[in-house]
């Protein structure tokens, strides 16, 4: 009897209507239309190498006006945590 065998399951050879195969891959295949222009997609090795990859990308990119905002952006953003606990800016500053 069928008591302790496991059910196969069912296995259908659907292709969509509408796909043409012309070398474009999979139509079920999930990618983001800009992974073929960036480094940092796909399999890496280790943490050096992730870093690595995450420099070098930043390092290309032609919108430096960007980065020196997001830069503007994070120094204000700890400049306020800092004043919201408190912190003495005064040791920074020499002893007159």
């Amino acid at each position: 009897m069928g008591i302790f065998k496991t059910r196969k399951n069912k296995k259908f050879t659907y292709t969509p209507r509408h796909f043409k195969n012309e070398g474009e891959g999979s139509p079920f295949e999930m990618k983001h239309k800009f992974d073929d222009f960036r480094k940092t997609v796909g399999p890496t090795g280790g943490i050096k190498s992730k870093f690595e990859n995450a420099f070098g990308e930043l390092k290309e990119s032609p919108d430096r006006s960007a980065n020196r905002r997001i830069l503007i952006i994070i120094a204000i953003l700890v400049l306020i945590f800092l004043f919201i606990i408190e912190f003495d800016l005064s040791i920074f500053l020499p002893n007159t």
